[in-house]
């Protein structure tokens, strides 16, 4: 079990890093990526600070943890730069956050997010015909989310992401111990949104091919 969305006291979790990860493993996930918020006033601090504790985490752990990042609240043109920015770092996965119906965003934000060299489009609300067929194209995964708020449009997106072949990934956005679910609990969850055993399937199995490339560089 993955997931490559979670927050920690680097931006606006409350937990530290390595608490984070713990609580991922004594629940039997396997990988994940602490993918904390930045923009231009905060980028260089998370980037440090998260290639530091990853380069430092066990490498016999029981749980791996990669160095992430999510671009946030950026004005569309931005994204571009950051993302090329955080990848030339080290960063491993490069999350835009999307356009929520929950939170005021850019206009355009999708779009630009999508152009840019990211892994996941976070809840990306009432993502458009163009972004979808572009999301497909540049094989980015647009985010089926456990968060609150962000998840109300989670039918939408699954509906549309099927409709146009769309790669889809499950994340819980977790800032909080309460926000981080089982393994079991996350796929009832999802499962509640219309998504069938073989569906949920077919996305981890989607999430390890893209998760191999990075655990063996």
């Amino acid at each position: 079990m993955f997931d490559l969305h979670t927050h920690s006291l680097l931006s606006d979790g409350l937990l530290l890093p390595s608490e984070v990860a713990a609580r991922y493993a004594h629940l039997g996930y396997k990988v994940i990526a602490i993918t904390d918020h930045a923009d231009y006033s905060n980028i260089d601090f998370i980037i440090d600070a998260i290639l530091k504790f990853s380069r430092h985490w066990p490498k016999n752990a029981k749980i791996k943890v990669l160095p992430g990042i999510e671009l946030t609240h950026l004005p569309p043109e931005q994204f571009k730069p950051l993302a090329k920015y955080a990848r030339k770092k080290g960063i491993k996965v490069i999350v835009a956050h999307g356009q929520t119906l929950a939170e005021p965003v850019f206009t355009g934000t999708n779009k630009s997010a999508l152009e840019a060299d990211i892994d996941i489009l976070a809840h990306p609300g009432k993502i458009k015909e163009e972004e979808l067929i572009l999301a497909k194209k540049r094989k980015i995964f647009l985010e089926v989310t456990a968060r609150k708020g962000h998840l109300n449009t989670n039918s939408y997106v699954i509906k549309q992401a099927l409709k146009y072949d769309a790669k889809l990934i499950i994340n819980t956005d977790s800032h909080s111990p309460k926000d981080i679910l089982s393994p079991n609990e996350l796929i009832k969850f999802i499962s509640s949104f219309g998504l069938s055993q073989k569906q949920i399937k077919k996305i981890y199995q989607d999430t390890w091919d893209f998760l191999k490339k990075l655990l063996t560089n």
